[in-house]
Protein backbone atom coordinates (compact mmCIF):
# COMPACT_ATOMS: atom_id res chain seq x y z
CA UNK A 1 0.00 0.00 0.00
CA UNK A 2 1.45 3.72 -1.06
CA UNK A 3 2.33 6.00 1.59
CA UNK A 4 0.15 8.63 1.52
CA UNK A 5 0.91 12.24 2.48
CA UNK A 6 0.82 13.82 6.12
CA UNK A 7 -1.37 16.56 4.76
CA UNK A 8 -4.24 14.01 4.01
CA UNK A 9 -4.51 13.24 6.97
CA UNK A 10 -4.60 16.48 7.97
CA UNK A 11 -6.67 17.27 6.34
CA UNK A 12 -8.91 14.47 6.39
CA UNK A 13 -9.30 15.69 10.36
CA UNK A 14 -9.69 19.02 10.07
CA UNK A 15 -12.86 18.21 7.37
CA UNK A 16 -13.91 15.26 9.89
CA UNK A 17 -14.28 18.59 12.62
CA UNK A 18 -15.59 20.35 10.24
CA UNK A 19 -18.63 18.09 9.22
CA UNK A 20 -19.13 17.69 13.50
CA UNK A 21 -19.34 21.45 13.93
CA UNK A 22 -21.86 21.74 11.58
CA UNK A 23 -23.64 19.27 12.54
CA UNK A 24 -23.90 20.83 15.95
CA UNK A 25 -24.78 24.20 14.55
CA UNK A 26 -27.32 23.12 12.07
CA UNK A 27 -29.06 19.89 13.14
CA UNK A 28 -29.17 21.07 17.12
CA UNK A 29 -29.88 24.16 16.33
CA UNK A 30 -30.79 26.19 20.19
CA UNK A 31 -34.66 27.22 19.43
CA UNK A 32 -34.34 29.97 22.79
CA UNK A 33 -35.16 33.27 22.25
CA UNK A 34 -32.52 35.11 20.90
CA UNK A 35 -31.19 38.18 23.13
CA UNK A 36 -32.73 40.95 20.69
CA UNK A 37 -36.16 39.80 21.49
CA UNK A 38 -35.85 39.42 25.08
CA UNK A 39 -33.61 42.48 25.74
CA UNK A 40 -34.36 44.98 22.97
CA UNK A 41 -32.81 47.95 24.58
CA UNK A 42 -29.24 45.93 24.55
CA UNK A 43 -27.17 46.89 22.07
CA UNK A 44 -26.07 43.73 20.29
CA UNK A 45 -22.83 42.29 20.07
CA UNK A 46 -20.69 41.90 16.93
CA UNK A 47 -18.87 38.07 17.18
CA UNK A 48 -17.32 36.49 14.75
CA UNK A 49 -18.50 33.19 12.89
CA UNK A 50 -16.10 30.80 15.12
CA UNK A 51 -17.12 32.50 18.35
CA UNK A 52 -20.94 31.78 17.82
CA UNK A 53 -19.98 28.53 16.41
CA UNK A 54 -18.43 27.72 19.64
CA UNK A 55 -21.00 28.69 21.94
CA UNK A 56 -23.22 26.73 20.41
CA UNK A 57 -21.10 23.63 20.75
CA UNK A 58 -20.87 24.00 24.20
CA UNK A 59 -24.36 25.19 24.97
CA UNK A 60 -25.45 21.52 23.02
CA UNK A 61 -22.56 19.45 24.95
CA UNK A 62 -23.74 20.86 28.37
CA UNK A 63 -27.71 20.47 27.48
CA UNK A 64 -26.50 16.83 26.27
CA UNK A 65 -24.76 16.40 29.80
CA UNK A 66 -27.35 18.02 32.01
CA UNK A 67 -29.59 15.10 30.38
CA UNK A 68 -27.39 12.73 30.99
CA UNK A 69 -26.76 13.03 34.97
CA UNK A 70 -23.52 13.03 36.68
CA UNK A 71 -20.09 11.74 34.46
CA UNK A 72 -16.81 11.45 33.90
CA UNK A 73 -16.75 15.45 33.42
CA UNK A 74 -19.80 16.34 35.56
CA UNK A 75 -20.40 19.80 37.28
CA UNK A 76 -19.58 18.40 40.29
CA UNK A 77 -16.63 16.95 39.08
CA UNK A 78 -14.99 20.24 37.89
CA UNK A 79 -16.08 22.34 40.81
CA UNK A 80 -14.35 19.47 43.46
CA UNK A 81 -10.98 20.17 41.10
CA UNK A 82 -11.27 23.77 41.28
CA UNK A 83 -12.08 24.68 37.70
CA UNK A 84 -14.94 27.12 36.99
CA UNK A 85 -15.88 25.75 33.41
CA UNK A 86 -18.72 24.33 32.02
CA UNK A 87 -18.82 21.06 31.00
CA UNK A 88 -18.99 21.48 27.75
CA UNK A 89 -15.84 23.76 27.71
CA UNK A 90 -13.90 20.92 28.96
CA UNK A 91 -14.88 19.03 26.44
CA UNK A 92 -14.03 21.23 24.32
CA UNK A 93 -10.86 22.10 25.16
CA UNK A 94 -10.13 18.55 25.84
CA UNK A 95 -11.10 17.49 21.71
CA UNK A 96 -8.49 20.65 20.77
CA UNK A 97 -5.80 19.15 23.10
CA UNK A 98 -6.58 15.12 21.55
CA UNK A 99 -7.07 16.58 17.81
CA UNK A 100 -3.32 18.40 18.35
CA UNK A 101 -1.44 15.31 20.04
CA UNK A 102 -3.21 13.01 17.31
CA UNK A 103 -1.77 15.38 14.17
CA UNK A 104 1.45 15.42 15.90
CA UNK A 105 1.61 11.66 16.56
CA UNK A 106 0.90 10.92 12.96
CA UNK A 107 3.36 13.29 11.38
CA UNK A 108 5.90 12.29 13.80
CA UNK A 109 5.58 8.74 13.86
CA UNK A 110 2.90 7.23 11.58
CA UNK A 111 -0.89 6.25 11.93
CA UNK A 112 0.19 4.08 15.21
CA UNK A 113 1.04 6.87 17.40
CA UNK A 114 -1.59 8.94 16.28
CA UNK A 115 -3.97 6.00 17.71
CA UNK A 116 -1.95 5.86 20.62
CA UNK A 117 -2.15 9.48 20.97
CA UNK A 118 -6.49 9.14 20.49
CA UNK A 119 -6.13 6.25 22.89
CA UNK A 120 -3.64 8.14 25.66
CA UNK A 121 -5.37 11.71 25.40
CA UNK A 122 -8.43 11.15 27.08
CA UNK A 123 -7.42 9.12 29.72
CA UNK A 124 -4.54 11.36 30.35
CA UNK A 125 -6.65 14.59 30.90
CA UNK A 126 -9.19 12.70 33.05
CA UNK A 127 -6.09 11.59 35.18
CA UNK A 128 -4.78 15.19 35.37
CA UNK A 129 -8.63 16.12 36.92
CA UNK A 130 -8.48 13.47 39.39
CA UNK A 131 -5.30 15.01 40.27
CA UNK A 132 -6.74 18.79 40.54
CA UNK A 133 -9.33 16.98 42.71
CA UNK A 134 -7.16 15.57 45.25
CA UNK A 135 -5.08 18.75 45.64
CA UNK A 136 -7.80 20.51 46.32
CA UNK A 137 -8.66 17.92 48.41
CA UNK A 138 -5.24 17.77 50.34
CA UNK A 139 -5.45 21.64 50.33
CA UNK A 140 -8.70 21.37 52.56
CA UNK A 141 -7.69 19.12 54.97
CA UNK A 142 -4.68 21.40 56.09
CA UNK A 143 -7.27 24.25 56.27
CA UNK A 144 -9.75 22.15 58.68
CA UNK A 145 -8.04 22.70 61.69
CA UNK A 146 -7.29 26.68 61.58
CA UNK A 147 -10.97 27.28 60.40
CA UNK A 148 -12.67 25.64 63.04
CA UNK A 149 -10.56 27.91 65.57
CA UNK A 150 -11.95 30.66 63.09
CA UNK A 151 -15.20 29.52 64.16
CA UNK A 152 -15.19 29.03 67.62
CA UNK A 153 -13.20 32.31 67.95
CA UNK A 154 -15.96 34.52 65.94
CA UNK A 155 -18.34 32.70 68.52
CA UNK A 156 -16.98 33.47 71.24
CA UNK A 157 -16.50 37.11 70.42
CA UNK A 158 -20.27 37.20 70.13
CA UNK A 159 -21.34 36.39 66.36
CA UNK A 160 -23.96 34.72 65.28
CA UNK A 161 -23.22 31.10 64.06
CA UNK A 162 -23.36 32.33 59.95
CA UNK A 163 -21.59 35.47 60.49
CA UNK A 164 -18.31 33.57 62.54
CA UNK A 165 -18.71 31.01 59.53
CA UNK A 166 -18.77 34.53 56.89
CA UNK A 167 -15.78 35.68 58.96
CA UNK A 168 -13.89 32.22 58.49
CA UNK A 169 -14.53 32.55 54.72
CA UNK A 170 -12.77 36.18 54.39
CA UNK A 171 -10.28 34.88 56.52
CA UNK A 172 -8.83 31.69 54.84
CA UNK A 173 -7.93 31.10 51.37
CA UNK A 174 -9.24 28.71 48.29
CA UNK A 175 -10.75 25.95 48.57
CA UNK A 176 -11.86 26.84 52.23
CA UNK A 177 -12.50 30.40 51.38
CA UNK A 178 -15.13 28.85 48.43
CA UNK A 179 -16.56 26.42 49.79
CA UNK A 180 -17.64 28.75 52.80
CA UNK A 181 -18.81 31.91 50.95
CA UNK A 182 -20.91 29.25 49.04
CA UNK A 183 -22.67 27.84 52.56
CA UNK A 184 -23.34 31.66 53.46
CA UNK A 185 -24.88 32.28 49.78
CA UNK A 186 -27.16 29.08 50.29
CA UNK A 187 -27.90 29.58 53.79
CA UNK A 188 -28.90 33.61 52.52
CA UNK A 189 -31.64 32.34 49.86
CA UNK A 190 -33.16 29.97 52.26
CA UNK A 191 -31.15 26.99 52.19
CA UNK A 192 -30.50 25.46 55.82
CA UNK A 193 -27.07 25.61 57.27
CA UNK A 194 -26.67 22.14 58.30
CA UNK A 195 -27.44 20.95 54.78
CA UNK A 196 -24.89 23.42 53.71
CA UNK A 197 -22.40 22.27 55.58
CA UNK A 198 -23.20 18.49 55.06
CA UNK A 199 -22.73 19.05 51.58
CA UNK A 200 -19.28 20.30 51.82
CA UNK A 201 -18.42 17.54 53.93
CA UNK A 202 -19.36 15.00 51.19
CA UNK A 203 -18.00 16.88 48.10
CA UNK A 204 -14.95 17.18 50.02
CA UNK A 205 -15.02 13.84 51.46
CA UNK A 206 -13.46 15.42 54.54
CA UNK A 207 -14.29 13.17 58.00
CA UNK A 208 -12.98 16.27 59.96
CA UNK A 209 -15.13 18.38 58.19
CA UNK A 210 -18.35 15.60 58.79
CA UNK A 211 -17.48 15.70 62.29
CA UNK A 212 -18.14 19.18 62.73
CA UNK A 213 -21.38 19.76 61.17
CA UNK A 214 -22.50 16.63 62.93
CA UNK A 215 -21.25 18.77 66.61
CA UNK A 216 -22.84 21.78 64.91
CA UNK A 217 -26.55 19.65 64.67
CA UNK A 218 -26.21 18.26 67.89
CA UNK A 219 -25.57 21.60 69.47
CA UNK A 220 -28.76 23.43 67.40
CA UNK A 221 -31.17 20.26 69.00
CA UNK A 222 -29.92 20.47 72.76
CA UNK A 223 -28.25 23.69 72.97
CA UNK A 224 -24.98 24.10 75.10
CA UNK A 225 -21.72 26.41 74.48
CA UNK A 226 -20.93 25.76 70.96
CA UNK A 227 -17.58 27.20 71.15
CA UNK A 228 -16.34 24.92 73.76
CA UNK A 229 -17.77 21.69 71.49
CA UNK A 230 -16.22 23.21 68.29
CA UNK A 231 -12.91 23.46 70.60
CA UNK A 232 -13.22 19.72 71.91
CA UNK A 233 -13.67 19.03 68.33
CA UNK A 234 -10.95 21.01 67.21
CA UNK A 235 -8.68 18.78 69.64
CA UNK A 236 -9.98 15.53 68.59
CA UNK A 237 -8.80 17.02 64.94
CA UNK A 238 -5.32 17.88 65.91
CA UNK A 239 -4.78 14.81 67.38
CA UNK A 240 -6.15 12.97 64.49
CA UNK A 241 -3.74 14.96 62.39
CA UNK A 242 -0.73 13.90 64.71
CA UNK A 243 -1.42 10.35 64.06
CA UNK A 244 -1.64 10.29 60.62
CA UNK A 245 1.26 12.50 60.06
CA UNK A 246 2.82 9.26 62.14
CA UNK A 247 1.81 6.75 60.26
CA UNK A 248 2.63 8.99 56.98
CA UNK A 249 6.37 8.51 58.17
CA UNK A 250 6.40 5.25 58.89
CA UNK A 251 5.06 4.16 55.33
CA UNK A 252 7.65 6.68 53.95
CA UNK A 253 9.73 3.86 53.04
CA UNK A 254 7.12 2.02 51.18
CA UNK A 255 6.15 5.04 49.14
CA UNK A 256 9.85 5.52 48.35
CA UNK A 257 10.11 1.87 47.08
CA UNK A 258 7.12 2.20 44.97
CA UNK A 259 8.14 5.44 43.23
CA UNK A 260 11.51 3.30 42.84
CA UNK A 261 9.88 0.25 41.12
CA UNK A 262 7.65 2.28 38.89
CA UNK A 263 10.88 4.80 37.72
CA UNK A 264 13.53 1.57 37.09
CA UNK A 265 11.85 0.71 34.10
CA UNK A 266 11.79 4.05 32.17
CA UNK A 267 15.15 4.93 33.39
CA UNK A 268 16.14 1.75 31.74
CA UNK A 269 14.59 2.30 28.94
CA UNK A 270 15.74 5.60 28.28
CA UNK A 271 19.55 4.71 29.37
CA UNK A 272 19.62 2.12 27.04
CA UNK A 273 18.27 4.09 24.45
CA UNK A 274 21.05 6.37 24.96
CA UNK A 275 23.65 4.14 24.87
CA UNK A 276 22.12 2.15 21.67
CA UNK A 277 19.23 3.28 19.92
CA UNK A 278 18.79 0.07 18.31
CA UNK A 279 16.74 -1.32 21.61
CA UNK A 280 14.23 1.32 21.04
CA UNK A 281 14.14 1.02 17.73
CA UNK A 282 11.85 -1.67 17.79
CA UNK A 283 9.60 -0.52 20.02
CA UNK A 284 9.07 2.70 18.89
CA UNK A 285 9.20 1.63 14.65
CA UNK A 286 7.14 -1.75 14.98
CA UNK A 287 3.61 -2.61 15.89
CA UNK A 288 4.31 -5.07 18.14
CA UNK A 289 6.47 -2.64 20.40
CA UNK A 290 3.90 -0.51 20.52
CA UNK A 291 1.32 -2.79 22.20
CA UNK A 292 4.53 -3.75 23.95
CA UNK A 293 4.57 -0.31 25.44
CA UNK A 294 1.21 0.05 25.66
CA UNK A 295 1.16 -3.17 27.97
CA UNK A 296 4.23 -2.31 29.88
CA UNK A 297 2.40 1.38 30.45
CA UNK A 298 -0.91 -0.34 31.52
CA UNK A 299 1.36 -2.67 33.74
CA UNK A 300 3.19 -0.34 35.55
CA UNK A 301 -0.44 1.75 36.08
CA UNK A 302 -2.01 -0.87 37.95
CA UNK A 303 1.31 -2.05 40.21
CA UNK A 304 1.29 2.00 40.95
CA UNK A 305 -2.24 1.29 42.04
CA UNK A 306 -1.74 -1.19 44.07
CA UNK A 307 1.16 0.16 45.91
CA UNK A 308 -0.88 3.09 46.43
CA UNK A 309 -3.45 1.31 48.20
CA UNK A 310 -0.67 -0.70 50.16
CA UNK A 311 1.11 2.37 51.81
CA UNK A 312 -1.89 3.71 52.70
CA UNK A 313 -3.82 2.87 55.57
CA UNK A 314 -7.60 3.93 56.94
CA UNK A 315 -8.26 4.47 60.41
Amino acid sequence: MPDQSPLVFVAGLVLAYAALAILVAVVFKSRSVPLSRRRPDEAPGHSSNLTRLTDQAVHTLNAGLRSRGSGLFSREKLDNAGLKKQPGDYLLMAGAVTFVAVVLGFLSGGPVPAVLMLLLMPVGLLLFLTVLVSRRRKKFDEQVPDSLQMLAGGLRAGHSLLRSVDAAAEENEAPMKEELNRVVNETRIGRDLGESLAEVALRTKNEDFASITRAIEIHREVGGDLAHVLDNVGETIRDRNQLRGQVKALSAEGRMSALVLMALPVLMFTGLTLFNQQYSKVFLTTFPGFLMILAALVMLSAGGFWLSRLVKPKF
